[in-house]
C-alpha cells in the first residue's frame, strides 16, 4: 500500500509580525510502509539574493536557520539599512545576519522602535552597535516592547545607570520582557533583605548596582526564593551581621543559593573537615562560595587538594583553596615547586586568590631565591678599617 503523509504546521512568533520556524511532523505510518520525507518548502529567491548581495554566507544560514530562507516576507535591505544607520559596516552587517538571520523577518517599523528604545539607554552608537553584534537575538526580539520600556523607567528610578540597564537588556532580555511588577517584587525583596540584615540605606544603591551588573539573570529568580535561602541560613545559626557579610560577599552569586544545595554542602564540609558548628560558620564566612557549590564540585575539589599532598588541617585554615579548580591547583602547586616552595609544609594562602595575586607571589619567591648572601655593590672594608 502506498504511504501517504500529512503535515501539521505550527508557527511560533518572534514578534507580533514576524513568523519563525515552521515545524513539520509526519504522522505515524504502518510498520510495513516506507516513510515519504516531508516536502521541503522552496526558498524565497529574493531573500537569498538579497543576503548574497550583502556577502552573507548562505551556506551557514542553510545549515542552521534554513527555515528563514523559506519565509514569504522578509526585509533584508531594510534591516541592513537600519544596521548601517547605526554605524555597521558591510562586514558587521554580514556577521550579524549570519548569526541571527531571523532579524530580516522583523517589520522595519518595529525594528526602528526597538532601536529607539535601545538608543535611549545607550546613546553612543558605537557602543550600541557593539552590543547588537554580541547579542543580536536580544536586540531583534521585539515582543513586549511596552514591558521593556516600563522596566527601563523602573530601573532608572532606582538610580541605576544606563550602562547597567543596557547590559541587562542585552544579556538577560527575559527580565525585560516580563511585567515590571515582577521585577519590582524581586527588587523590593532584595532591598528589604539588605536593610533587615543591617545594611545601610546609603549603600543600598551601590550594592544593587553591583548585584545586577555581575549577574543580569538575578531578576529572574522568584522573590520567595530569596526569602527561603536566607531563612535557611538563619536556621543554621548565622547571625544578622554574618548574614549581611555573606550577602555582600556573594553579591550576584546569592541568586544561586538553594536550601537543599546548601544543606548538602554544609554537611559535607562539616564532616570532611571535622568542624564544630562554630568552625563551620567561620569556614563559610571565609569562603562563601561553598554555599552554592554542588556536591560533585566540592568533592572533586577537595580530592584534588588531597591528591597533591595537602592536609585536611591546611584546607580548614585556608578554605578559599576550594574556590580553585583541580587543574588550577595542580598548575599552581607545580609552579610554586619550581620556585622552591612546597605547599605541603606551608600555607595554602599562597595558591589562593586571582591569577594576578598568584603571579605576584611567584615573583616574590623568585626574588627571594635569587637574593645574594652579601651585597655585591657594598664597598669592601680594608684591614686598616
Amino acid at each position: 500500500m502506498k504511504a501517504s503523509s500529512m503535515l501539521r504546521v505550527t508557527t511560533a512568533s518572534l514578534c507580533s509580525y514576524c513568523h519563525v520556524r515552521t515545524l513539520r511532523l509526519p504522522v505515524a505510518f504502518a510498520s510495513t510502509s516506507a516513510v515519504t520525507p516531508p516536502t521541503k518548502r522552496p526558498e524565497n529567491q529574493h531573500t537569498v539574493r538579497s543576503l548574497y548581495q550583502l556577502s552573507v554566507d548562505i551556506r551557514k544560514v542553510r545549515e542552521f536557520k534554513a527555515w528563514v530562507l523559506s519565509e514569504g516576507s522578509a526585509y533584508v535591505s531594510e534591516t541592513a539599512d537600519l544596521l548601517r544607520d547605526m554605524g555597521a559596516d558591510a562586514t558587521a552587517i554580514a556577521r550579524i545576519l549570519e548569526t541571527h538571520p531571523e532579524a530580516v523577518l522583523c517589520r522595519p517599523e518595529d525594528a526602528a522602535a526597538q532601536r529607539d528604545l535601545w538608543v535611549s539607554v545607550c546613546p553612543d552608537r558605537r557602543q550600541l552597535l557593539s552590543v547588537v553584534e554580541k547579542f543580536p537575538a536580544s536586540f531583534f526580539t521585539l515582543t513586549h516592547q511596552g514591558d521593556q520600556r516600563a522596566n527601563v523607567l523602573y530601573l532608572r528610578s532606582l538610580g541605576l545607570g544606563d550602562r547597567i540597564i543596557g547590559k541587562l537588556m542585552a544579556s538577560a532580555p527575559q527580565s525585560f520582557g516580563r511585567p515590571v511588577e515582577l521585577n519590582q517584587e524581586v527588587i523590593h525583596t532584595l532591598r528589604e533583605t539588605y536593610l533587615d540584615l543591617g545594611g545601610d540605606e546609603g549603600n543600598l544603591r551601590v550594592w544593587l548596582r553591583k548585584l545586577l551588573s555581575q549577574n543580569p539573570y538575578i531578576l529572574l529568580r522568584p522573590a520567595e526564593a530569596w526569602r527561603d535561602s536566607l531563612g535557611f541560613l538563619r536556621e543554621q545559626g548565622f547571625t544578622t551581621e554574618e548574614l549581611l557579610g555573606l550577602v555582600s560577599n556573594l553579591r550576584a552569586s546569592i541568586a544561586e543559593l538553594q536550601p537543599e544545595v546548601m544543606r548538602q554542602a554544609l554537611g559535607y564540609v562539616e564532616g570532611t573537615l571535622a568542624c564544630s558548628k562554630d568552625e563551620l560558620k567561620q569556614t563559610v564566612t571565609r569562603c562563601p562560595a561553598i554555599l552554592y557549590y554542588s556536591m560533585p564540585t566540592l568533592v572533586g575539589r577537595f580530592q584534588g587538594l588531597m591528591d597533591v599532598g595537602v592536609s585536611v588541617e591546611q584546607v580548614k585554615e585556608s578554605p578559599n583553596a576550594l574556590e580553585l579548580t583541580t587543574q588550577i591547583v595542580l598548575y599552581r602547586v607545580q609552579k610554586l615547586a619550581s620556585h622552591g616552595y612546597d605547599v605541603r609544609s606551608g600555607s595554602l594562602d599562597v595558591i589562593t586568590g586571582t591569577k594576578k595575586d598568584f603571579e605576584a607571589s611567584c615573583v616574590r619567591l623568585h626574588l627571594r631565591r635569587q637574593r645574594p648572601l652579601f651585597n655585591p655593590v657594598a664597598p669592601l672594608r680594608s684591614a686598616e678599617e
